[in-house]
């Protein structure tokens, strides 16, 4: 007998209705709906009502989250978001960074991210804290939300002496993916060499922040690509941002996006952020300042999106919900059709899971059971109409925290 049935609901890619059977938190039964009902402990009758994959949230900052009121002027471009973070982060306590960082993931449980993978600062301002505040966290909401946790080094890794052993501690300590930003660094190459023998010598995934700027010579996703095929890490590779990408010649760029698919390189874009950073020096024909989605798309790599940043200095907005993101992209990047509705639920459920790494996440028969259920018989409606997130489930069990959607 199952411990759990979802009756008639709906969920992606399927023309039928289905039932969705939970065992022991695993997904044991994968039906089209029928007159007879499968024997369950409990049945959720969802009269076609939708059934998403738990949200996964890939690219997010918990422990500079919730700055503004600790800023004495506002960032108008990214070296003055960079400087005054690194300022900020002189004042950083672990009681602070704890209570931003809880404040944005019991957001996020509540809006159904059911996975999600952090980038915490390490470097000789901070040193560990942030990652010795997260590790604890991770464990705490361990139930709630599974967090991966990248060492980060925003300051640059050579131009921050002491960096470099700081990150290896912090892999020493538990961190799950190593982490860089070559764009902050003096020498791009060297940094990304760096990342790429540490995560060797773990055996971990790598997540870069890369190639942040209008300038289409900024390109270092070129060595970074080159650098994959060499260590062998197709597939273990995400990249953040690329948005000097959307500023090459198109001849030049769809090569360069063929490239990092056959590299099996994940992208997320961060709409969020990068739209307000981006394009300021234009005066007419202004930049969008995203990483051009449909190209990466259409050449077969892998497109997720994250919202990196709630109200700090990079980006003064945020909620926690993927689908602020998400209806966001849904504008910028000109994904308007049904397909692009699916699209980019699919982009954030499993294409986020495959950036991460995530093997079991999709309604499927033997994944986790992680999932939302929406008020609303429509797909596409989750986007156009935001319906509320009726419950949520963890590995089978109902979470207790749910938002009520904004109107």
């Amino acid at each position: 007998m199952l411990d759990l049935l979802f009756h008639n609901v709906t969920i992606p890619h399927s023309s039928e209705r289905m039932d969705v059977g939970i065992s022991d938190g695993i997904i044991t039964y994968l039906a089209k709906t029928e007159d007879e009902v499968a024997p369950a402990k409990e049945v959720i009758e969802a009269d076609g009502r939708v059934l998403l994959p738990g949200l996964v949230e890939p690219h997010i900052h918990l422990d500079k989250a919730y700055l503004l009121d600790q800023m004495e002027q506002d960032a108008t471009n990214l070296t003055e978001a960079i400087q005054f973070t690194s300022d900020l982060k002189k004042s950083f306590t672990k009681e602070d960074i704890r209570r931003r960082s809880v404040k944005v993931l019991e957001k996020c449980v509540g809006y159904g991210v059911t996975h999600l993978r952090c980038h915490v600062e390490v470097d000789p301002i901070v040193g560990l804290k942030g990652m010795e505040v997260l590790l604890e966290l991770r464990e705490t909401f361990r139930d709630q939300v599974e967090i991966q946790l990248v060492v980060f080094p925003q300051e640059g890794i050579f131009k921050q002496p002491g960096t470099t052993d700081l990150m290896e501690k912090a892999m020493l300590l538990g961190a799950d993916v190593v982490g860089g930003i070559p764009y902050n660094d003096n020498d791009a190459v060297e940094h990304i060499d760096f990342v790429f023998a540490l995560a060797a010598k773990c055996n971990k995934p790598i997540d870069f922040h890369v190639d942040f700027s209008d300038d289409p010579t900024q390109l270092a996703i070129r060595d970074i690509v080159k650098r994959t095929l060499a260590y062998g890490y197709q597939g273990k590779v995400s990249v953040g941002h690329l948005t000097s990408l959307a500023s090459v010649p198109y001849d030049e760029a769809k090569l360069i996006a063929a490239d990092i698919a056959k590299a099996g390189i994940s992208v997320m874009a961060l709409p969020a952020t990068d739209l307000f950073l981006n394009g300021r020096s234009d005066q007419e024909r202004v930049r969008r300042g995203v990483t051009p989605v449909k190209l990466l798309l259409e050449k077969g790599a892998n497109v997720s999106f994250g919202t990196n940043n709630i109200q700090n200095p990079f980006t003064p907005f945020g909620t926690g919900d993927p689908l602020d993101i998400a209806l966001l992209l849904a504008h910028v990047a000109q994904l308007g059709t049904r397909q692009d509705a699916e699209l980019l639920l699919d982009m954030a459920t499993v294409q986020a899971a495959k950036a991460i790494g995530l093997k079991d996440h999709g309604i499927a028969l033997y994944n986790k059971a992680d999932f939302i259920l929406f008020d609303t018989t429509n797909p596409r409606q989750i986007l156009l109409e935001r319906p509320p997130r009726q419950t949520i489930w963890k590995r089978g069990v109902k979470q207790r925290t749910i938002v009520t959607e904004r109107r």
